[in-house]
């Protein structure tokens, strides 16, 4: 039985979409590496006027309208290893389908700014849906990675842990307008276009 299924709660919204920024909560991870996905959550709330500051299971949530759709915009609160703890929490609660909930978060496999969406697929290795994957018991749901480049000289976690120098800053910030560009257009246009749009070979020298 899917997740979705299983659920009791009476806060049951129809045609709503679940929009996930992977990140780790507090100040001290403000602007690092593995944050990009609440950068992309914080972008479309400032665009769209909706307020990201409710507590609920272990996320925090803001609902709103984008594109024609009701959406929930979720942070979660549980630390980039546990996320399924939270993601799964709010799929439960409002009656979602695992193909409602749009995942935006960072990968080192993806050269610094560089988008992918994918319909569907495993973690690559990354903790943060790794731990979606398990708790929801699919892996078929939409995701953003947004690459943030490769450690050469450096452990993983400590890199993924850093902040972007101030030329890189410059590159994610105008990645982190583009996946929030990319959540607007699978929620107005649907995934196919939106992958069409974004997945684009980026045009060489």
């Amino acid at each position: 039985m899917k997740i979705a299924q299983s659920v009791n709660s009476s806060e049951s919204i129809s045609n709503v979409k679940l929009i996930v920024g992977l990140g780790n909560p507090g100040k001290d991870y403000q602007g690092t590496r593995h944050n990009v996905g609440f950068e992309v959550v914080d972008t479309l709330a400032r665009r769209h006027g909706i307020h990201v500051r409710k507590r609920q299971n272990k996320a925090l949530v803001g609902e709103g309208n984008i594109g024609g759709e009701h959406v929930i915009l979720a942070k979660p609160l549980t630390f980039m290893n546990l996320s399924g703890e939270a993601v799964a929490g709010l799929v439960r609660r409002y009656r979602l389908n695992v193909s409602e909930l749009i995942v935006v978060t960072d990968d080192v496999n993806l050269p610094l700014g560089r988008l992918r969406i994918r319909a569907q697929g495993s973690s690559g290795g990354h903790k943060g849906l790794r731990s979606i994957i398990h708790s929801l018991a699919s892996e078929d749901f939409p995701r953003i990675r947004i690459g943030i480049g490769s450690p050469e000289q450096i452990d993983m976690v400590d890199y993924v842990l850093s902040r972007f120098n101030r030329s890189e800053r410059r590159t994610i910030k105008e990645a982190v307008e583009k996946a929030a560009d990319a959540v607007e257009a699978i929620l107005s246009e649907g995934l196919d276009q939106a992958m069409n749009r974004f997945n684009a070979p980026q045009p060489t020298a």
